[in-house]
């Protein structure tokens, strides 16, 4: 498994603290930036993960601005994402279980260090279930088929 990572100016801190997590674990990953606090676009981030994880089949994106609300609604644009902003480990292991979510969404000024890396743990480590989950996510396909 892959994990392709990114931020805006107000996710860098957080954006760092999953990349050592990830390390630790012997995760492969890539960190799209920024390198800077500089301020940045987060959809331009978004997006450059989003396209990745579609391009890149098995991947995983991670998402981190200052709420996740922002990098969440852009990728969720783009098709074949199912990007999901979480606040806790439940919500990271049902949403790869039940919705075959392939991006993290977080925010720094939401969860702190020590929540986050449980919550992208919980997402890394959590498989989709398929079985009665397929037929739902194959709605969500089907939704975003008629919207092009």
């Amino acid at each position: 498994m892959k994990v392709i990572l990114a931020s805006d100016h107000a996710g860098i801190e957080l954006r760092q603290e999953l990349v050592a997590l990830l390390k630790e674990r012997g995760t492969e990953f890539q960190d799209l930036g920024p390198q800077t606090r500089e301020s940045v676009d987060y959809p331009d981030f978004a997006s450059r993960v989003a396209q990745q994880v579609v391009s890149e089949p098995g991947t995983l994106g991670v998402l981190v601005c200052g709420t996740g609300i922002g990098m969440s609604i852009v990728a969720n644009k783009h098709r074949g994402i199912r990007a999901a902003l979480c606040t806790s480990e439940f919500e990271a292991r049902m949403t790869r279980a039940h919705n075959d979510a392939n991006v993290l969404c977080l925010g720094q000024r939401v969860v702190g260090a020590g929540v986050a890396r449980g919550i992208l743990e919980a997402f890394l480590s959590t498989a989709f279930e398929g079985g009665r989950h397929e037929k739902r996510v194959q709605k969500i396909r089907d939704v975003e088929a008629q919207q092009r």
